[in-house]
Order: C-alpha cells, then sequence, then structure tokens
C-alpha cells in the first residue's frame, strides 16, 4: 500500500504530494538495457550493448526487503582468442536492501550463467541497486553487478564482467 503526506511549501502557502511510499511485496517483471564489460585473460575480452528481462518476487519487512529474481542479458560481446563470443548472461539473484519510502536501495548475491559461442560457464554474482517508484504499478532503476566467471570456452583464466543496467520494471 502506498502512502502520501503533503509538503506544504512555505514561499508560496501550496501543499504539494510528493512521490508516493512504497509497499514492495509482491511478484514483478520487466526490461533491462545496459552495457557489458568482459576483462578475460591475454587481452581477451570486450564489450557491447545488453538487454533483456528480469521477473521476482520481493517481500516488505517494513524498513527491510528481501526477494529473489531471474534476469536474462542478451549481449553479443567478441572476446577474442579462443573465448569466442559471449551470447548471454543469465542471473539468478537474492536481493536484500532497505526501504527508503520513495526508493528501494539494495544489495545483490547470486549465481550466473555465461553462454559464449562454444561453451558456458557458472559463477558468481554481486551488486548494487536502486528502484524508485514513478506511478502505483512502474518503476525505474538501476544495477551495476560484477560477475566471476572462469575457463569460459576453455580459455584459462578468469573473466571479470561488468554489468551496468538501466531498469523498468513493473509490480503485478
Amino acid at each position: 500500500m502506498r502512502h502520501a503526506l503533503p509538503i506544504c511549501i512555505a514561499l508560496t502557502l501550496s501543499c504539494a504530494t510528493p512521490a508516493l511510499a512504497e509497499d514492495w511485496t509482491g511478484v514483478y517483471g520487466g526490461f533491462a538495457l545496459g552495457y557489458t564489460d568482459v576483462d578475460g585473460p591475454g587481452g581477451t575480452g570486450g564489450n557491447d550493448v545488453s538487454f533483456g528481462p528480469h521477473i521476482g518476487y520481493d517481500y516488505d519487512f517494513g524498513s527491510f526487503v528481501l526477494g529473489g529474481e531471474f534476469e536474462y542479458n542478451r549481449t553479443n560481446i567478441n572476446l577474442g582468442g579462443s573465448a569466442g563470443e559471449l551470447d548471454y548472461i543469465g542471473r539468478l539473484k537474492l536481493r536484500g536492501g532497505y526501504d527508503f519510502g520513495n526508493a528501494l536501495g539494495y544489495v545483490v548475491v547470486g549465481a550466473a550463467r555465461a553462454e559464449t559461442s562454444g561453451a558456458s560457464d557458472t559463477g558468481a554474482v554481486y551488486g548494487i541497486g536502486i528502484a524508485v517508484p514513478v506511478t502505483d504499478r512502474l518503476e525505474i532503476g538501476g544495477e551495476i553487478l560484477r560477475h566471476n566467471f572462469s575457463d569460459l570456452n576453455d580459455a584459462s583464466g578468469d573473466f571479470d564482467t561488468d554489468t551496468f543496467n538501466l531498469r523498468t520494471t513493473f509490480r503485478f
């Protein structure tokens, strides 16, 4: 349930209603558009646009919000060398954050799956994000995520992947 409190502006003595506070409990889904940068061993790596859907569930405990989410980001990054091309990253994330009333700030931990043109690898994902309600059902936000993969497509060494996503989310 959302709550609105009037704020009176002293200079004009008029009242305005601020953005509505959020009850974050429930199912949500949306779309992300972002940028992914991959750094691998021996100069392999690359960067490109990434995009895709996400779906999840949050439970609002008052000031603390806990939830889970699945996200899929499609991309087309030529990694060079024997690493091939990064086609997508799928993530299963646990989110926990603080309800600021008109925004949700949160941290993310979970598992990520990277698929290349020749193989795939599972690694860790962690990061931070923010969600801000625009209407009763619509939110905008962003996430910065770090992924740690090893031996993508039999290339020896670790691939560190950073993703910045702008997100549009609808609550059901």
